[in-house]
């Protein structure tokens, strides 16, 4: 079926299993976030709030929370906007399978938006003060719209299939917001609003934003999903709910006319506000910086309104399926939309933007064999990947070549990883960028928005067999300690706290110089940390460790580095200095006391008894 509201996708859930109501009165205050992120973590089901205190609204979250229940909203539409997606990669599979792409008219046509007098978010009008102020971690600035569908339209080229609805989050309440008018606007570097926001600039004038909040669940997936400039996302949403995108204008300003809730202002050219902290979707806060605000005139919610709501923090969490399934959309486009590249995998566990793998085609030499063979063509595809659309934003870059094993799932992280440290060249095989853009939730250099990138490229014969043990003389220099295995031929070691950058260097060249004179043999990476059993306990928590934690330009070292004509390279083993340091954002930690009140709604006949 097809859901033209929230309250819909709600009801059907319910009806087949898929959706659990807790009918005790919840603290949108930390406590409902942690009953979210505790039945995330079980598998569990979405969760209807059927009354939130300080609130008059029911709220839903988790209804994203595995991927089989995402298949499950969309399993009338899946199906053909997956061929739509492809058609538009590759127009002969229409000829070549004519049967099984009857449908893509109906997606196509669906993917018009329609133009409505009437909507039923207008029925009523709100404040901000009476919507679910849900705060999610204990240092968040204040409560936030979790799941918005924030939409603008360019000033130079105003109108609806040009327009841009992207999820940026929202600050509701705290820090210097006149309390019920404003709120803040975040979006982070490389999103379509900035374009839009920087032509109001240009012209001087206010930038009319519209906040939609539930809606069918096909609206909320089209604001994260990555989409090419020239097809706006109401478009892929009309598309994927099976029922065309209907909105309403009011005073200038577009409202998704069956949404749930709908927030409208402008924001100010050049106004900024502190905005955040938040806790973020790396593990980590976003700190407090400037960012845009909007002035809001008017808050419009549906007679049934249902607020839909999630919860990020250190990966997996809800937002995993919106990539899995973006992947199973998007994926099988990339070959054509980067000529050369087989597949590109954004590491969830590794905060996504952080480490980026990659299998290319090495064609330049194709007669080149064994120690001949070597990344020629992947450096090219380096810059391609990197010069693609949110890939930009990546720190690390792992890239291999498709021939060494054409058979590589490139999803299947740790056979990707041991496939990459047992062909990398380590004198020749890293390529690093310097002072370049980052993500802006990414504090592992010294800048917002600032840092550098490196590429560990591989192809060609194994140079090395991996240890699947510590060699028997390895030994450590004084204050390091616990080395543990992560994966073969990968170790977590504890160090010494990181105090500055001089020290950091210091102990790094400690550590090289030590194992330059011990047998390293099968050793290809040396991650330091200061818990080196958490690190090395699962893979997710070595990539989670390892990647979210580090600079490369500053924090890769290397046993006999050496510096040829600007290349830095070494013989081996690397070393990447991942402890916590002074400028890094702080971890995610729940608030004890609110874990000891969910514990106990957990008990035999409280109100989760038999949901967790």
């Amino acid at each position: 079926m097809t859901y033209a509201s929230m309250r819909e996708c709600v009801e059907d859930l319910e009806a087949n299993g898929h959706l659990v109501r807790i009918k005790e009165e919840v603290d949108p205050y930390l406590e409902m976030a942690e009953i979210h992120r505790r039945v995330y973590a079980a598998g569990g089901p979405a969760l209807f709030f059927e009354k939130v205190k300080g609130s008059p609204f029911p709220a839903v979250s988790n209804l994203f929370g595995t991927l089989e229940r995402s298949r499950f909203i969309f399993r009338h539409t899946l199906d053909r906007v997956s061929r739509l997606v492809a058609a538009k990669s590759d127009p002969a599979s229409l000829l070549k399978h004519p049967l099984k792409n009857l449908m893509l008219p109906v997606a196509a046509a669906c993917a018009l938006p329609k133009k409505v007098k009437e909507a039923p978010v207008m029925a009523c009008t709100t404040d901000l003060s009476s919507l679910p102020q849900i705060t999610c971690w204990p240092d968040d600035g204040g409560p936030f719209v979790l799941l918005p569908q924030v939409y603008s339209e360019d000033p130079k080229k105003p109108g609806i299939l040009v327009s841009n609805m992207g999820m940026y989050r929202i600050q509701m309440a705290g820090n210097d917001y006149v309390k019920d008018r404003e709120v803040g606007l975040h979006y982070q570097i490389k999103r379509d609003i900035g374009r839009h926001h920087a032509h109001a600039i240009e012209k001087g004038e206010p930038l009319k934003v519209s906040v939609f909040v539930g809606g069918p669940p096909a609206h909320t997936f089209a604001a994260v999903m990555p989409l090419p400039e020239n097809l706006p996302e109401v478009a892929f949403a009309g598309a994927l709910a099976g029922r065309r995108f209907r909105y309403a204008k009011k005073g200038g300003h577009t409202l998704s006319a069956e949404a749930d809730f709908c927030i409208i202002g402008t924001v100010d050219p050049t106004a900024v506000k502190p905005e955040g902290p938040f806790g973020d979707h790396i593990g980590y806060y976003s700190l407090t910086h400037p960012f845009p605000f909007l002035n809001v005139e008017k808050i419009y919610h549906r007679k049934d309104a249902i607020w839909p709501f999630t919860v990020v923090g250190r990966p997996p969490a809800e937002d995993t399926s919106f990539g899995a399934l973006i992947h199973e959309l998007t994926g099988p486009a990339v070959p054509d939309s980067i000529p050369g590249v087989s597949a590109v995998h954004a590491v969830d566990a590794a905060g996504v933007h952080p480490l980026l793998l990659a299998i290319g085609k090495e064609t330049y030499v194709p007669y080149a064999k064994g120690d001949a063979k070597k990344p020629m063509e992947l450096l090219t595809l380096s810059n391609a990947i990197l010069g693609f659309g949110q890939c930009s934003l990546a720190k690390y870059l792992f890239i291999v070549d498709e021939g060494d094993n054409p058979h590589l799932d490139i999803h299947d992280e740790r056979a990707f990883l041991i496939h990459l440290f047992e062909r990398m060249d380590f004198t020749r095989d890293l390529h690093f960028q310097t002072r370049a853009t980052m993500d802006t939730l990414d504090y592992s250099a010294e800048g917002l928005n600032e840092g550098s990138k490196v590429v560990f490229a591989a192809a060609g014969d194994k140079k090395r067999n991996l240890a699947t043990t510590l060699p028997r003389d390895f030994s450590l220099p004084d204050g390091f300690a616990t080395p543990r295995l992560a994966l073969p031929g990968v170790v977590m070691v504890e160090a010494p706290p990181f105090t500055d950058a001089a020290q950091g260097n210091a102990t790094a060249q400690t550590l090289a110089d030590h194992l330059s004179q011990v047998d390293t043999t099968g050793l290809a990476l040396i991650v330091l940390t200061e818990d080196a059993g958490f690190a090395s306990a699962t893979l997710n928590n070595f990539l989670w460790t390892t990647f979210t934690r580090s600079n490369p330009s500053h924090d890769i070292h290397g046993v006999g580095a050496t510096l040829t004509h600007k290349h830095w390279g070494c013989i081996g083993p690397l070393i990447i200095d991942a402890r916590l340091k002074p400028h890094h954002a702080p971890p995610l930690i729940e608030d004890p006391e609110v874990s000891k009140r969910v514990d106990a709604l957990c008990q035999k006949g409280g109100p989760l008894d038999g949901i967790l």
